[in-house]
């Protein structure tokens, strides 16, 4: 794959939160936009690291243990989910960082920051896909910790009201892991503010109108809809990857205390560069409840009956991979 160019890129638009607060704030939009410095001055960005989030602990002393994510689920085979302390995992988390901070960090990655601070304005570019066969990607990860309902107090330490504000119903999901987890391509029903309060982390993102590059698939995820594209096994995956080749998408490396917008619709995945905390904010408005909320709630519930691609999602143990749709959908 050395010589494998894959989609085309530009740089995000991006915007400082002080400017954005000049120009009357957010507004609804269909575009991604990167807010650098959003969450800097929201408590979370004091109150968040790992270490302290290692101390909670639930109502009776004792420790908080849950599910986390093992290895990367969006495509391939999801294996069964990790169930353990909370706490060992950040302290781990909490060392790990400490000496990759004081590596190179900017030389590392995608697309690595001491050459993306070279691009124009506006140039477009490709992506070192090789990077992504510097490791694998079968990380166990505290991801979608819905981390708000079971420690409410810890609502306090956001405002994204500040940046999100109008009449919706929020779903709060915490996302906790170390460098060189990836997120594959998907995207999510619900708008989406992602709030990363450490670490750095590469989005790539295609708008709605590149879905015919991204190779649909028939994996089931609650709220999301999958492609068949793995971005970190595009060697192995002749017909995706030229289909991928064909996209044109945005970049962005989301840094401590930026916010990111990532629209309904909107494909995306993520590589996490160093061991991070982010925070995704999923929002619907009533209307958006009414249009599409009923029938993804009719195919969860169809979904836990057996009924519908049982054995084919990100939920579930699988015990093969499915048949790639190798077509465009």
């Amino acid at each position: 794959m050395n010589n494998y160019r894959g989609p085309e890129f530009q740089q995000i638009e991006t915007v400082h939160w002080r400017d954005l607060e000049a120009q009357g704030g957010f507004r609804a939009r269909q575009q991604p936009l990167l807010v650098k410095g959003a969450v800097e001055r929201w408590p979370a960005s004091q109150q968040w690291t790992f270490d302290k989030l290692a101390e909670l602990r639930r109502p009776d002393g004792s420790e908080v243990v849950t599910s986390f994510q093992n290895g990367l689920v969006e495509q391939g085979v999801t294996r069964e989910p990790v169930i353990q302390p909370v706490a060992p995992y950040l302290r781990k988390l909490a060392e790990t960082a400490a000496t990759i901070r004081a590596g190179r960090i900017d030389d590392i990655g995608l697309l690595p920051n001491s050459k993306r601070q070279l691009l124009a304005a506006g140039e477009r570019f490709h992506l070192d896909w090789n990077y992504l066969k510097t490791f694998t990607a079968d990380k166990v990860y505290l991801a979608q910790w819905y981390i708000l309902n079971e420690f409410p107090a810890l609502r306090q330490h956001f405002e994204i009201g500040q940046l999100w504000p109008g009449l919706r119903r929020t779903w709060e999901y915490t996302f906790i892991g170390p460098a060189n987890t990836v997120t594959g391509l998907h995207y999510d029903f619900p708008n989406n503010w992602f709030c990363q309060v450490t670490g750095v982390k590469e989005f790539l993102l295609f708008p709605p109108d590149q879905s015919p590059q991204m190779c649909k698939s028939r994996k089931y995820d609650w709220g999301a809809t999958l492609s068949d594209i793995d971005i970190s096994r595009l060697d192995e995956q002749p017909v995706e990857r030229e289909h991928f080749a064909n996209a044109k998408g945005l970049y962005a490396r989301v840094e401590a205390g930026d916010a990111l917008f990532v629209p309904s619709r909107t494909w995306h995945a993520v590589v996490s560069l160093e061991p991070s905390i982010s925070l995704a904010v999923f929002g619907l408005t009533p209307w958006e409840i009414l249009a599409g909320g009923l029938p993804s709630e009719t195919r969860a519930l169809l979904h836990r009956l057996h009924l519908y691609r049982w054995g084919n999602c990100t939920c579930h143990r699988m015990q093969h991979a499915p048949a790639s749709q190798g077509a465009l959908t």
